[in-house]
């Protein structure tokens, strides 16, 4: 084959795909040496030996009837600071994201600019929900925990604030993505943006939508145990409660009462996303 026909068959994405990957990985050495990142330390027989040691103290699960007890009602408390985290996430996060999208802008949608007004009425709330998602939601737990108490209370305000700010940015930007069309002729035929979100956006979001906050519920379900580490109830409370007591048959049956539940959850998301498909 000659010289030139060969070069025309080469990939001519092939050179700049080379590049960057070598870019990510002069990049990516230094943070791999800033953290001091070892993994070969953990095949060391010292290590071996130590984990072994360790793990052998986790078996068998604890099941006597008074832990089984107090685990179902840490899962359930669970499940619930989660779902009431995202319930009350949802109230503010839907009309902050309707403040912070563009899609609804009459400006934007009729001339393709927006206006310095909404511009300038847009900006603070898409501030507000970065200040709320850029606080990682177990520094508000341990805040709520102080100002509520120990339980459940402060892991569903912590779980409300944080997602709020997440679930509300996603949201605007899902409503900018879709197609405006529709939108764009109920506003120009004289609707209200209420008729224009409701006729002519959501259809085309909503599956996204939906699909995007059943896997923040999924989250939230993973955040509330974490947080029960600061006191804020649930199986993370269980766990803490359980390590510090060195009862490793307790933290196993726990573990895995969280791994089911994660399943659980994703088994719901999974059912509702292929109802909406």
């Amino acid at each position: 084959m000659p010289a030139s026909a060969h070069w025309r068959q080469r990939d001519p994405a092939a050179l700049p795909r080379a590049l960057l990957t070598a870019v990510i990985l002069l990049l990516l050495w230094p943070g791999l040496q800033l953290t001091e990142f070892r993994p070969q330390a953990l095949f060391d027989s010292q290590s071996l030996e130590t984990m072994g040691r360790f793990l052998s103290g986790f078996w068998p699960p604890a099941t006597d009837a008074e832990f089984l007890r107090l685990l179902v009602r840490a899962t359930l408390e669970t499940l619930a600071m989660a779902t009431a985290g995202m319930a009350l996430a949802l109230l503010l996060a839907i009309p902050a994201s309707l403040m912070a999208t563009r899609a609804l802008s009459v400006s934007a949608l009729l001339t393709g600019r927006p206006s310095r007004l909404g511009r300038a009425l847009r900006y603070p709330m898409r501030l507000l929900l970065i200040v709320l998602r850029s606080i990682p939601e177990i520094v508000w737990a341990l805040l709520f925990v102080r100002a509520v108490g120990l339980g459940p209370t402060a892991g569903v305000l912590a779980i409300a604030i944080t997602y709020s700010g997440m679930l509300g940015k996603v949201y605007a930007e899902i409503l900018e993505s879709v197609d405006q069309a529709p939108a764009r002729a109920l506003l120009q035929s004289g609707s209200s943006r209420t008729a224009a979100f409701f006729y002519g956006l959501l259809p085309n979001a909503a599956q996204e939508l939906t699909s995007y906050s059943l896997y923040r519920w999924e989250c939230a379900v993973r955040a509330s145990v974490v947080m029960g580490f600061v006191g804020a109830g649930g199986l993370g409370q269980m766990i803490d409660l359980s390590i510090r007591m060195f009862a490793g048959g307790e933290v196993v049956s726990i573990l895995l009462t969280f791994l089911l539940l994660v399943l659980f959850a994703d088994q719901i998301s999974l059912h509702l996303r292929r109802r909406l498909a």
